[in-house]
């Protein structure tokens, strides 16, 4: 099992010192994938950077230049082009002066499921970020670490001061993350997780919930418990031929039916995975509507 943390003390629009080099403002768009909502980070004092400014909020916008009321912003970091964590990123700009790193939208493509938001194809960085990259401040030094799985131009930052990472929506303390072809990749995901393992961070830094601080075991059950998915797909078509539609509801029994939707896209990405594995085949190239058989 996986040992979620979930509770948080927080008010939306304050801002509380979380550590040392960090302060946090979360915003008020809560929901399903968001949990309480978005969590904006400042690292630094004096010369800041802003991490995932949040979605397009007239209220949130104001309460985090309310918080560095007096301080420089130099660089705003966008772990990802989701809805939820890039959109900001530029007003914010214009308002400070800050410049915008981060990747750019996965091929700027438009919409492709119902985990891409309109205007998530047009988000484009002033500087686009390259894996090992780093950026500094006064007394912090952020690293750039990419990690490609939950989208493809996901980038977790590291902070050396604190042996921390922001992690985004690669891991999460609330839940496990979405992982949603085709921006969204399995492979990718398995590979990226044992990367940000191999670090030995003391503690994450999720955008959307509280902090862990128990992150080897964390890390061990969040993969474990993906695996274990795979092994639950492959007892489903131990049974015959399979579609997606087949399987999830009997996997996710347990959760919530409007949440299923969602459980498609994982179980779509775990069977891609599979494919190229050679565990598992299926008629021509994977599709969601695809009929699925044993090796």
């Amino acid at each position: 099992m996986i040992p979620f943390v979930r509770k948080l003390e927080f008010e939306y629009g304050r801002v509380d010192q979380v550590s040392p080099l960090i302060r946090r403002v979360v915003a008020n768009n809560p929901g399903p994938f968001t949990y309480l909502g978005t969590g904006t980070y400042i690292v630094g004092r004096g010369e800041v950077a802003v991490i995932d400014p949040g979605p397009d909020m007239a209220d949130h916008l104001e309460a985090l230049l309310a918080a560095v009321s007096g301080e420089r912003v130099t660089h705003i970091l966008t772990t990802h082009t989701h809805a939820d964590h890039s959109p900001l990123a530029h007003p914010m700009a214009a308002r400070t002066g800050a410049t915008v790193i981060g990747r750019a939208s996965p091929g700027m493509l438009q919409a492709t499921s119902e985990f891409d938001e309109p205007g998530e194809g047009e988000f484009r960085p002033d500087i686009e970020v390259a894996d090992g990259q780093r950026i500094e401040g006064p007394g912090w030094t952020l690293e750039a670490i990419a990690t490609p799985g939950h989208i493809s131009n996901h980038v977790c930052f590291a902070l050396a001061e604190e042996n921390a990472l922001f992690s985004g929506d690669h891991v999460m303390g609330w839940s496990t993350t979405v992982i949603s072809p085709p921006h969204g990749d399995m492979t990718d995901y398995y590979a990226s997780l044992d990367k940000v393992a191999a670090r030995g961070f003391a503690t994450l830094w999720p955008t959307h919930g509280p902090p862990v601080i128990e992150v080897a075991p964390f890390l061990a059950a969040y993969k474990a418990h993906r695996l274990d998915r795979e092994r639950q797909i492959l007892a489903e078509l131990a049974k015959g031929p399979r579609r997606i539609a087949d399987m999830v509801p009997v996997m996710y029994a347990a959760v919530e039916p409007r949440l299923h939707p969602a459980a498609a896209h994982s179980v779509f990405a775990h069977l891609i995975h599979l494919v190229r594995q050679g565990q598992v085949a299926t008629d021509g190239a994977p599709t969601p509507d695809g009929v699925y058989r044993l090796v």
